[in-house]
């Protein structure tokens, strides 16, 4: 083997090593902006399932009288709370439903309320196991020192307390 030809080699395996390196990285890139897009519609999703609750736990209130004003000034605080403050306000959202006695309410809302419940229950989950997925790509050496994630904000869990009955 001439130099040459031995050059032309060496030359031939970094293009294609480069290549592959460069193939892998927009893969990865590309499926990284798929799980922020999934993070994202799962927080939509979870979202409107509070929502809902909301709306349960404000009828409900309204047939409590006064004790059930509070339930109501909650639901209000947890639907108008920043994301950074959604947590706690659905808490206490959880904590006031967990007070109320289920067999004091109509059968129609309690069918309201465990239905608002498990869907939130199961959004919180759909929503947790995205952000899990997305961490975890973006917790890897090389992702974090090619910069893969861009400027995604870094996505977080959302915690909050299920009712033992829902």
């Amino acid at each position: 083997m001439t130099v040459s030809a031995l050059t032309v080699l060496i030359l031939g395996v970094i293009t294609a090593v480069v290549l592959l390196g460069l193939g892998w990285a927009y893969k990865t890139a590309n499926r990284l902006d798929r799980l922020h897009v999934r993070v994202d519609l799962a927080w939509q999703a979870l979202d409107a399932a509070l929502a809902r609750r909301a709306v349960v736990a404000r009828s409900i209130g309204a047939g409590l009288g006064g004790e059930g004003r509070e339930l109501i000034l909650a639901a209000d605080r947890a639907e108008g709370a920043a994301r950074a403050g959604r947590e706690s306000a659905e808490n206490v959202v959880s904590a006031a439903l967990a007070q109320i006695d289920s067999a004091s309410l109509r059968s129609q809302l309690v069918t309201e309320l465990a239905d608002a419940e498990t869907r939130v229950m199961i959004a919180r989950r759909f929503h947790n196991d995205a952000v899990r997925d997305t961490l975890a790509l973006r917790g890897r050496r090389p992702v974090r020192w090619l910069h893969l994630g861009g400027t995604a904000p870094t996505p977080m869990y959302f915690e909050i307390v299920e009712r033992a009955a829902a």
